[in-house]
Order: structure tokens, then C-alpha cells, then sequence
């Protein structure tokens, strides 16, 4: 069964301070954690390339993603103490990016907007 897709996407890549990667790695389960509960969030992992670290996570829509944002804001702060963002992408469907824009623009996210035509399949 297809649905229609309002699914959006946040793409952080961090720069893990030299010495601080194990410090950084413990945070992920603290991430994973506090994660587990959201209703709206669909996937949520890590992954690393040396001191590079890549958070993969996708909401059901936007609000999704704020209350993730909202709820993780704590250990982000700790993480960011040892890492900078050096990269930040958001993708989804253009009406759930708009909604996107003005809480996200501190962080100076890139917005991908998700062409038309594409499937998600319903749970």
C-alpha cells in the first residue's frame, strides 16, 4: 500500500573533536534512548568514518521533527561541545520544508525538496 509521503529527513554530519571520538560514541545511545519513545520518528542510527560521525533519522513530517529536535536538545548541547555540524541537510516534501525554514535557519541547514512522483509504502 502506497502513501503519500510527508516524511522529512535531517542529515547532520559532525566533526568530531581529535581525542573525543569514544566521549562522542557514548552519547549515541543516550540519543538512541531518548529517541526510542517518538511516535513519529522512522529510523534513527548512527554511523562513523573515522572522527566523522553522520546521525541517519527520518520523521513522519515536520512536527515530527522539531519534537525531536526539542526532546534531544540536551545531549545535542553535550555532543556539540566535542563536535561541530559540518554539514546539515533536510529533505522532504516542499509543504513539510516550509513549515521547516524558520525554526531550523540558525542552524543554516540546505533544504532538499522532495520531487513529486516518488513511493513510500504504509508501514
Amino acid at each position: 500500500m502506497l502513501t503519500n509521503d510527508t516524511c522529512c529527513t535531517l542529515v547532520p554530519y559532525f566533526e568530531v573533536d581529535a581525542g573525543k571520538l569514544d566521549a562522542f560514541k557514548a552519547l549515541g545511545p543516550k540519543f538512541v534512548d531518548l529517541t526510542r519513545n517518538e511516535a513519529a520518528c522512522m529510523h534513527y542510527a548512527f554511523s562513523y568514518d573515522g572522527n566523522i560521525a553522520h546521525c541517519r533519522e527520518g520523521y513522519d513530517n515536520a512536527e515530527g521533527l522539531l519534537a525531536h529536535l526539542e526532546n534531544v536538545g540536551a545531549v545535542l548541547g553535550e555532543a556539540l561541545k566535542m563536535a561541530k555540524i559540518i554539514r546539515l541537510e533536510v529533505h522532504g516534501p516542499a509543504a513539510e520544508i516550509d513549515k521547516l525554514r524558520g525554526p531550523l535557519a540558525g542552524l543554516k541547514p540546505q533544504f532538499f525538496i522532495l520531487e513529486e512522483g516518488g513511493i513510500r509504502r504504509a508501514g
